[in-house]
């Protein structure tokens, strides 16, 4: 039993023999269509003429996730730390909703069942476990978190700024009812969405709005280079072993214990 666990953990977690490759390729193409099936429910023409066949292929597609679910917490070692952690929401949130719209029963219930049936959509998270171009964009992410932090901080401030300004000088008539008003529009401003439902009418106002307009799309650039910038850093990323004790899978190709606990990597 011991051995079978260890060989179903190399297949689920990890992708460094062919079967667990497979193993992968199989839940990408299971997760795309299952979400390919959740868009197609929302049209009513499709709903309505293959019905029986949506909810069969739904009901497939759940048991396969719930399979996987089942044997992720029976092969890891430590299973609460893979229920609770992110992948390990995200796979109960894959599988549940099924489940509970077999007992919220009644006609008065049936947007709840759609609400919960919608939840399904969030199976394309899976999809960065899966791909090894998810997991760099996700950790550039997360080294650049101290950057974009102090960026978001920055753009706050400025919209906060000429938002009350905005609101001293346009007031009422522009549509500036409010500061918090304000700040919205200064944010589809600087973001270069603009819906016009807010506008200024006088000289100074248009004055300030133009010139955060073109602040705008310098400073949309700038999480872009951030991001990109540690993207291109040069690292280490064939490595897929997951640590059994912690989960964590950024290790190094030649990494023998984990970076993060210090347990012992499958090798």
């Amino acid at each position: 039993m011991k051995k079978l666990k260890e060989e179903l953990y190399e297949i689920i977690f990890e992708a460094d023999t062919w079967e667990g490759k497979l193993f992968d390729i199989i839940l990408l193409i299971v997760i795309l269509l299952s979400v390919a099936l959740v868009l197609l429910e929302s049209v009513s023409s499709i709903q309505e003429n293959y019905r029986q066949l949506l909810k069969v292929s739904e009901w497939i597609i759940t048991g396969i996730f719930t399979i996987e679910y089942v044997l992720r917490i029976i092969i890891i070692r430590k299973p609460f730390r893979y229920i609770f952690s992110f992948y390990g929401i995200i796979d109960f949130l894959s599988v549940i909703p099924s489940y509970l719209s077999l007992f919220v029963i009644g006609s008065h219930s049936l947007v709840v069942i759609r609400m919960l049936r919608l939840l399904r959509v969030f199976r394309i998270l899976k999809l960065t476990r899966y791909t090894q171009a998810g997991k760099n964009l996700a950790l550039a992410m997360w080294n650049s978190r101290a950057k974009i932090s102090v960026f978001i901080f920055f753009v706050t401030i400025i919209v906060v700024l000429v938002g009350t300004l905005m609101y001293i000088i346009e007031g009422d008539a522009g549509g500036f009812t409010s500061i918090p008003r304000s700040i919205y529009w200064a944010i589809v401003t600087l973001t270069t969405v603009g819906y016009g439902d807010i506008s200024p009418v006088s000289p100074l106002g248009q004055f300030l709005a133009s010139v955060l307009m073109i602040t705008g799309y310098a400073i949309i650039a700038v999480p872009t280079g951030i991001v990109t910038a540690e993207m291109i850093k040069p690292t280490k990323k064939n490595n897929t072993q997951v640590c059994p004790e912690c989960l964590y899978d950024l290790h190094d190709d030649d990494a023998i214990y984990c970076k993060k606990c210090g347990s012992k990597l499958n090798q």
